[in-house]
């Protein structure tokens, strides 16, 4: 075998070391990030999962670790689609322009502020509401320091254009005041049917926006990024020629949605795109790039990608439930908050309807497994769970002799099979390994060892990612209202 030149080998180590990675693995889409001393803090799209908003800081823009959510219980005026939260530090307090679906109404975009970003967080409110959705709310004071707030007219929605419309807003981010007006629109082809997620910046004399474009989500995502300039906040604004200035590459598909920020003297930008190999079910997950403006005034990326330090690509994630409160990792749908009790290293899920009950934390990567250590119960089941929503899942759940294999697909239930429990113990261990995404497979101990295959034919869960979402593992509760059930421990691993 003939030896690597020196200049190959330098070659594969930059090429390497320039590897796109996500500084956030799994589902955080539509970054946003914000700098406050010496600590930036990222918030991330929960859509229909709750708690609202995750918030991650960092010291580095490479490693990043969570610290709490935005909403912990969920805002009194809306009811679901909590997206694109848009961090912005302005003289000492910080704020977060969101959108969420208006109960009884369509989606807007919402204020809320605490002193630091972890919170607590005083929700003050919705800001626009048009007849066809407002989202994606972005603060920016102009050439004369007046505050305005930037946001998408959700015209896609009902196959109608996108206007990013403008107006200023009050000091006390209470009121938009004045009248509206567009910056600009989707009006060329490569943009399709949206323009979306502007984050703007200055540079010498001008004002860059930075936006989506096209196809956000799901395998068939056509998302893109593009600029456009003004020497005035409100115009007139001008588009690059050569848009779109980022589509995907390499191992990452459909960037865009993101938020500029600078480090150590340098421009970034952190967005959201899929990774081809595990794409819809894993999310879109966060990515930071360099950027450099042009001696010409344009603004373009450059190949500089930063990477986590700290972040093993294989993991094992333990919850024995012996903390006061729920750990951060855990989830819930929106529209089924649980009622939990956490006590004696154990966690009681109370079954309040006929629904299947969950918490659920989100993957990253394409194969896994997670393990439930329950307490069997007569009549109530528990067990793991591989959740799309709350009508989209499939799951095994035990109670004390035996175990039944569940699908839901749109809100219909299909048995895959009843199993009797071989074996007796106060705890009972019920499995579930996933490959490739896709092919799942189940499985249970007496012990916590030794395993038992639960055989079915393979179901297809293709379908179960929302499409603006991703799964996520979890644990799952399902009885008669009123009875309790009992567990005692979660493992999850990542491969």
């Amino acid at each position: 075998m003939k030896r690597l030149s020196i200049s190959l080998l330098l070659l594969i180590v930059v090429q390497i070391a320039n590897a796109q990675q996500a500084v956030i693995r799994g589902d955080f889409a539509d970054p946003s990030v914000i700098k406050v001393g010496a600590t930036y803090y990222a918030a991330g799209t929960s859509s229909n999962w709750a708690p609202g908003f995750p918030v991650m800081k960092s010291t580095d823009l490479k490693n990043w670790q969570q610290t709490n959510y935005i909403f912990p219980d969920l805002t009194a005026w809306a009811d679901y689609y909590y997206w694109a939260p848009e961090l912005n530090y302005d003289n000492g307090k910080v704020y977060v322009y969101y959108t969420a679906h208006k109960k009884g109404g369509n989606l807007c975009v919402g204020v809320a502020s605490a002193e630091t970003p972890e919170g607590p967080f005083k929700d003050h409110g919705p800001l626009v509401c048009e007849e066809v959705g407002s989202i994606d709310g972005f603060p920016m004071r102009d050439e004369n320091n007046k505050l305005h707030l930037i946001w998408k007219e959700d015209g896609n929605s009902v196959n109608k254009p996108t206007p990013i419309w403008i107006q200023e807003l009050n000091e006390e981010r209470t009121a938009l005041i004045g009248e509206k007006k567009e910056l600009f629109r989707n009006d060329t082809s490569w943009e399709a049917n949206l323009v979306e997620g502007v984050s703007i910046v200055k540079n010498n004399g001008y004002f860059y926006a930075i936006y989506a474009a096209a196809g956000c989500c799901g395998p068939g995502c056509t998302y893109a990024t593009g600029v456009a300039r003004s020497k005035k906040l409100m115009g007139p604004w001008e588009k690059y020629a050569k848009n779109p200035i980022m589509t995907g590459q390499g191992d990452w598909m459909c960037p865009g949605h993101g938020t500029a920020v600078t480090h150590q003297g340098k421009n970034y930008f952190m967005y959201h795109a899929y990774d081809r190999s595990s794409n819809k079910y894993t999310g879109r997950q966060a990515l930071v790039r360099g950027f450099e403006f042009t001696p010409d005034n344009w603004l373009r990326f450059t190949d500089e990608y930063l990477a986590p330090t700290n972040l093993p690509k294989t993991y094992t994630v333990t919850d024995d439930f012996s903390k006061e409160k729920l750990d951060l990792q855990w989830n819930w749908s929106v529209f089924n908050k649980p009622a939990l009790e956490l006590k004696n290293g154990r966690i009681g899920l109370q079954i309040k309807d006929d629904r299947e009950l969950f918490i659920a934390r989100k993957i990253d990567s394409p194969d896994y497994e997670a393990t439930v250590e329950l307490i069997p119960g007569k009549s109530v089941v528990a067990g793991v769970a591989l959740i799309g929503d709350e009508k989209n899942l499939i799951y095994a759940a035990a109670k004390q002799d035996s175990i039944h294999i569940t699908l839901l697909k749109d809100g219909a239930r299909s048995s895959l099979g009843k199993f009797p429990v071989k074996g007796k113990g106060k705890r009972l261990f019920v499995k579930m390994n996933v490959k490739n995404n896709t092919d799942i497979s189940f499985s249970y101990s007496v012990k916590g060892v030794d395993f038992t295959a639960l055989q079915i034919t393979a179901p297809d869960i293709k379908f179960l990612p929302p499409w603006d979402r991703a799964v996520r593992a979890g644990i799952l509760a399902k009885g008669a209202q009123g009875e309790v059930a009992v567990v005692e421990g979660f493992v999850f691993k990542s491969k």
